[in-house]
């Protein structure tokens, strides 16, 4: 259930397969010669790329093998001929090679090009939705203010309705104390008025309880009874009956403060 990383890895310690030392013999040409530029990692292990470039070899060799020798002009002609033939063979195999290649490449690039593209997306997207939520908060803020505005307006509108005529009205200190629901009781911060701010004033202040020489003084005046305490020792209770025999609860008890000591 446990499991352990060493400092190398196999694939660090893994080298390329052993090719042993090897000599040709005077006069010969083996055929696994040609394949001493394949590599492992490039050409082996052999897939069928390198299976058909084997087998194009072979039919070279064959051919070469099969051309006239020039002893005689009509043998040169006929080799001259054979050769341009096969220069044609070679020249449309390596252009359907290079349009093999090419359609790679496409499609490569193809792929390439509609990651791009769908990156692209994805950022004009967030942008977009940046851009719409940034206008969704500045359509909220405005809202606030004009809904804002608004309020104080009517709370200016009904206050001077009630006043129209303008006249001066005298303070009813009778009828602030009997509301209460008036400023008295219940005053707006809107109007400047924070309760917060003056709660210290119902914080108790004593000189008996802030110092030191005020709990002296508090402590003197105190009686003995109340710093001195007596405490009367309880008297057992009888747990013997009658007949001089223990109770059955005297003797769990017995046991059970033997346990606890």
């Amino acid at each position: 259930t446990l499991g352990t990383q060493t400092d190398y890895r196999d694939g660090e310690a893994q080298t390329d397969p052993y090719s042993p030392e090897y000599i040709v013999r005077s006069g010969s040409v083996p055929e696994l010669l040609t394949l001493a530029t394949l590599t492992w990692g490039r050409g082996l292990p052999a897939g069928l790329e390198e299976m058909a470039m084997i087998d194009r070899a072979r039919e070279k060799r064959a051919w070469e093998a099969s051309l006239p020798p020039m002893d005689s002009p009509s043998n040169t002609a006929k080799r001259l001929k054979m050769m341009e033939e096969m220069e044609r063979k070679e020249w449309a195999f390596r252009e359907q090679e290079i349009e093999k290649l090419q359609k790679v490449r496409l499609e490569v690039l193809k792929k390439m090009l509609r990651r791009r593209e769908e990156n692209q997306n994805k950022v004009d997207a967030k942008r977009l939705y940046d851009h719409w939520q940034n206008h969704q908060r500045a359509r909220e803020e405005k809202i606030k203010k004009i809904r804002h505005d608004c309020a104080l307006k009517l709370r200016k509108l009904i206050a001077n309705r009630k006043n129209m005529m303008g006249k001066l009205d005298r303070r009813d200190i009778i009828k602030e104390y009997t509301d209460f629901s008036s400023q008295t009781y219940a005053p707006l911060a809107r109007i400047g008025f924070f309760p917060d701010n003056n709660s210290d004033c119902y914080v108790v202040k004593n000189f008996y309880l802030n110092t030191f020489a005020g709990l002296c003084e508090l402590e003197a005046s105190l009686p003995k009874s109340v710093i001195q305490l007596k405490i009367k020792a309880p008297k057992p209770k009888c747990i013997i009956t009658k007949t001089g025999f223990i109770k059955r609860s005297a003797r769990l008890e017995a046991d059970l403060a033997q346990v606890h000591q």
